[in-house]
C-alpha cells in the first residue's frame, strides 16, 4: 500500500494536509525535529520533515514544494493511518459500485426481479448496508496497512527482493489456496448458530442477490471474511504490486459470484452457481474461490443442472422450488422470516 500512498500524497493528500494543518509561519531548520532538514532559501516553503524516498524502484513521483508545507510530514504515522482510512473508505466504494454496476447492467438478468422471494426495493437495501459496512471497515482494516507501510510486513519490492525468480509466479496461487482455506473456516463459523443472527444474518437477507449484494454484508461480517487477505502478507512474502492487483480481484471476484450469470459450470472453481446455491441453502459452500475446502469439509452442494440452461433457469416451476426450499431453510436456520418479498419496483425481464 505504500506505492498507493505515495500516488495519493502526491495528488491530493499533500495539498489537503497543508491546507488543514500547515506550518507555523514561523517554522524554520532550527526546530526540535530531528528529521528537519536545511532546505535552499529559494524555495516556496521554509524547512522539510521528511526525506523523500520513492515507494518502489519502478518509478518515482517527485514531491511538490506543498508536499513540504504541513505540520504532518509524510512518514508521521498519524497522517499514513487517517489517509490509509480514506483511501481504504473511497477504494472499496468505487470498485463496489464501478463493478457491482457493470455487473448490473451487462450481466445481470432482470427477470430476477420476478423471483418470489427477490425482496421489495433490495438494491436499494442493498446499497445502503455496502454504504454502512465500507466505513466500519475501514476503520478496521487501516491499522494493517499501516504496518504493512511502516514496514512490517514481508511485502517486496523487486523481482531480486523475492525469495527466489519462481516465486514471483507461486506468489498468485498460494495466496489464493491461503486465503481460501481462511475464509471456508471464517465463513462457516459465521453460520454458528451463536454467531449468524448478530452478525452474517445481514448478507443472507438477500436470497436472489443482485451483484449489489457482494459487499452488502454487516462490517464485522466483512471484515472477519476480509483477514486473510492481510494476514498474508505477514506470513508469506508478496510482491507489492502483486498484492494490489489481487485485492484489486478479490473485490471484483466478490462481485461477480453475485451476479446470478452462471457460466462457471465447473467443478473446481467456486463460482456464481455455487455461490446461489449458498444464498438458497444456507449451509453449503463456504469458499470463496474454490470447491476444494466445501469437498474436504463435507459441505459441498453442487449446483442445479437448471442453473446452467436459460429455459430452465427462470421458470416458475423452478422459482417455487427454490422458494419452498429457502422457506424450509430460513424456518431451521432463523426460525422466523422478517424479510419483505413484496414487489417494491418496476418489473423488467429479459
Amino acid at each position: 500500500m505504500d506505492v498507493v500512498l505515495e500516488v495519493f500524497d502526491s495528488l491530493f493528500l499533500d495539498i489537503g494536509y497543508a491546507t488543514l494543518l500547515p506550518l507555523p509561519a514561523n517554522f524554520n531548520s532550527n526546530s526540535t525535529l530531528s528529521s528537519v532538514r536545511e532546505v535552499p532559501t529559494s524555495t516556496p516553503y521554509t524547512a522539510a520533515q521528511w526525506e523523500y524516498k520513492p515507494a518502489t524502484q519502478y518509478f518515482s513521483l517527485t514531491p511538490p514544494p506543498v508536499a513540504y508545507q504541513s505540520q504532518w510530514a509524510r512518514d508521521d504515522w498519524r497522517r499514513q493511518l487517517l489517509s490509509l482510512y480514506l483511501i481504504t473508505w473511497l477504494f472499496g466504494v468505487i470498485v463496489y459500485y464501478i463493478f457491482a454496476t457493470l455487473s448490473y447492467v451487462f450481466v445481470f438478468d432482470k427477470a430476477t426481479f420476478n423471483h418470489p422471494r427477490y425482496l421489495k426495493n433490495q438494491i436499494r437495501l442493498e446499497m445502503r448496508q455496502a454504504n454502512i459496512a465500507f466505513p466500519i471497515m475501514a476503520v478496521l482494516t487501516a491499522p494493517w496497512f499501516l504496518a504493512e507501510v511502516r514496514g512490517y510486513s514481508k511485502i517486496y519490492d523487486t523481482v531480486d527482493e523475492s525469495p527466489g525468480y519462481w516465486y514471483n509466479y507461486v506468489q498468485f496461487p498460494l495466496f489464493l489456496i491461503f486465503t481460501d482455506l481462511c475464509i471456508y473456516y471464517i465463513h462457516r463459523g459465521l453460520h454458528h448458530k451463536s454467531i449468524y443472527k448478530y452478525l452474517h444474518k445481514a448478507h443472507h437477507k438477500w436470497i436472489m442477490p443482485t451483484p449489489f449484494a457482494s459487499h452488502a454484508f454487516h462490517p464485522l461480517d466483512g471484515y472477519a471474511q476480509g483477514l486473510p487477505y492481510h494476514i498474508f502478507p505477514f506470513i508469506f512474502p508478496l510482491q507489492k504490486f502483486a498484492y494490489v492487483t489481487l485485492f484489486i480481484f478479490i473485490n471484483i471476484w466478490t462481485v461477480l459470484i453475485h451476479d446470478g450469470e452462471y457460466v462457471a459450470d465447473n467443478p473446481i472453481i467456486n463460482g456464481a452457481a455455487c455461490h446461489t446455491m449458498h444464498h438458497l441453502y444456507f449451509n453449503f459452500n463456504y469458499g470463496q474461490f474454490t470447491t476444494l475446502w466445501d469437498r474436504l469439509g463435507g459441505s459441498y452442494r453442487k449446483p442445479n443442472d437448471e442453473l446452467f440452461k436459460k429455459e430452465l433457469k427462470m421458470c416458475h416451476t423452478t422459482w417455487n422450488k427454490q422458494a419452498q426450499d429457502v422457506d424450509k431453510m430460513v424456518t431451521e436456520v432463523e426460525g422466523s422470516d422478517d424479510r419483505d418479498y413484496m414487489p417494491g419496483e418496476t418489473k423488467k425481464v429479459r
